[in-house]
């Protein structure tokens, strides 16, 4: 076991060739930041045109998840939902099995780390499993929509092994400014629950607010100026607030996604006990949103449900 564990050590302090699955609207950026640190990068994306800009900057790619892992010494997936989390971790030609390739080559398995935003349960199969074949994988959701995969500025809760967490805090830095470790597998999962819990309900005020603004015939943007630098100051108002204001509706975090999310979290309230009737009311217009055809817009559409609900009968908003 010692022995082991002075391996993981040592591969943990010389990695060089990171592996990177999912590239979507957060995912092409945090990948960006890895390659432009000076990492190796090797990319597996389902839709290979959303990687083309990073294989243009020297990112190398790779026709599946599996040979990712067998390429790189740390691998991050970052995908839609919690099945395909289960496909690219844990499928025949998932990350797991390559990294099972690599230590059957003599070499140390990569660590696996999903930063998608998945259920807690399926983090905690996923760390079991690895964890029976010498495999260290850690839960690592993020916050902070596309501004913060951006600019690196990401908040960052993980689940895992601490020591492992550790390890890999320079990869972390190089993605995110806030950087937690919130307890054994499955609890980065949890802190992300609480995390959409909350953007949910604000989400609310921020559009009830600004349609009020609208109706009262003020400058949004000024309204957002004043009330986001007082009391009612949140990262929903300052920034996707402002995108409201411009008619910006592009996603930087989609609508779809954000159901899926919220459905998680009440999934684990109703597991835990819990009566969760605001998060419920919030899943329920951004359901209604979806029957609207904004699955593909950002959350900040939501404002186009509450236009809608408060339009005279036959009129647009």
């Amino acid at each position: 076991m010692a022995a082991i564990l002075l391996a993981r050590m040592r591969h943990m302090n010389r990695m060089k060739e990171i592996g990177w699955v999912g590239t979507g609207i957060m995912g092409a950026s945090m990948a960006r930041r890895i390659l432009q640190a000076g990492y190796g990068l090797a990319v597996y994306s389902r839709t290979r045109a959303r990687a083309e800009d990073l294989l243009r900057d020297g990112a190398v790619w790779c026709e599946t998840p599996r040979e990712v892992a067998r390429r790189s010494d740390c691998v991050f997936s970052i995908v839609g939902y919690p099945a395909d989390v289960e496909e690219v971790v844990l499928g025949e030609e998932g990350t797991l099995a390559g990294a099972r390739d690599r230590i059957a080559a003599g070499e140390v398995a990569p660590v696996l780390v999903d930063m998608t935003t998945s259920r807690p349960t399926l983090a905690r199969e996923i760390a079991q499993v690895a964890a029976r074949q010498g495999i260290s994988s850690l839960d690592a959701p993020v916050s902070g929509g596309d501004v913060g995969a951006r600019e690196g500025t990401l908040a960052i809760m993980v689940g895992g092994e601490r020591d492992v967490f550790e390890r890999l805090l320079p990869l972390f830095g190089v993605m995110g400014k806030h950087i937690r470790w919130m307890g054994p597998a499955g609890a980065g999962q949890h802190t992300k629950a609480i995390n959409q819990t909350l953007i949910a309900s604000t989400m609310i005020g921020t559009v009830e607010g600004l349609l009020y603004a609208e109706r009262a015939g003020l400058d949004l943007e000024e309204v957002i100026r004043v009330v986001g630098s007082g009391a009612a100051s949140s990262w929903s108002v300052n920034n996707l607030g402002l995108r409201i204001a411009s008619g910006d509706m592009a996603p930087g975090f989609l609508i779809r996604h954000f159901v899926k999310d919220l459905g998680i979290a009440l999934d684990e309230a109703q597991r835990l006990g819990l009566a969760l009737p605001g998060l419920a009311l919030a899943r329920q217009f951004y359901q209604a949103a979806l029957a609207e055809g904004l699955a593909d817009a950002g959350t900040q559409a939501l404002y186009r449900v509450f236009q809608r609900l408060n339009s005279p009968p036959g009129e647009s908003p």
